[in-house]
């Protein structure tokens, strides 16, 4: 099933198995930005980190996974928010 992008604030999108080989635990991501359950999605192949408000924490997220060998691009990337309202935005991975 599609997982629907907000506008707004930027999503990262990490495939899931880059997400679980860096390492990175749900629980350190919920503590340093404070997420709920919408804001932390997994669906199929892929995760979906957002929207995440905090510029500061984005940044560090970024670099976390960077420095725990995820490439960006190639493991995640991010959606920026930066489309109207009206517009949905959804992610599906495609079968590798």
């Amino acid at each position: 099933m599609p997982l629907p992008l907000s506008f707004g604030a930027p999503t990262l999108v990490v495939k899931k198995a880059a997400y679980e080989r860096s390492g990175i635990t749900r629980a350190q991501i919920d503590e340093a930005l404070t997420l709920t359950d919408e804001e932390f999605r997994v669906e199929l192949d892929l995760v979906a980190i957002g929207p995440i408000y905090d510029e500061a924490g984005f940044a560090s997220l970024v670099e976390a996974f960077e420095k725990h060998g995820l490439v960006y691009f190639d493991d995640f990337f991010e959606m920026s928010g930066n489309w109207p309202e009206w517009l949905s935005v959804f992610a599906l991975s495609r079968a590798s």
